[in-house]
């Protein structure tokens, strides 16, 4: 358990645990440095840490081409990527100075119950 319970982060990973006990994994980053802010995987080969920074990436990528393409009235609600048997989900909070990053084994976990459960636990953070 890489996380405490008196933060906002970490009782978002608590709730979504609770929510979702069949996940592979689950982490609160930080956007400008890619910190975990809390984490937790179920899974002896994900690394929810070593995901967060990867994803870091992504999430600053798709946020310099909206800048670009001059987006300005567009936001982030939630990036997806499909695997053949997963779902990794990467919800940005409203500030988007962190996002949840949420990995669900497709046989074990609807996308849009995953979905909901993650927009639930972003409203821990406004």
């Amino acid at each position: 358990m890489a996380y405490a319970l008196n933060t906002s982060a970490g009782q978002a990973v608590q709730n979504i645990i609770d929510s979702l006990p069949q996940l592979v994994a689950v982490a609160v980053v930080e956007v400008s440095s890619g910190l975990c802010l809390a984490s937790h995987s179920n899974s002896p080969t994900l690394n929810p840490e070593t995901a967060a920074a990867y994803n870091t990436e992504v999430v600053k990528q798709k946020l310099k081409a909206m800048t670009a393409l001059k987006l300005t009235n567009e936001k982030i609600d939630d990036i997806l990527i499909t695997l053949t048997s997963q779902l990794h989900l990467i919800k940005l909070l409203e500030d988007t100075k962190k996002f949840i990053y949420l990995v669900v084994n497709t046989r074990d976990t609807n996308l849009a119950i995953a979905r909901d459960v993650l927009r639930q636990q972003a409203e821990l953070f406004k």
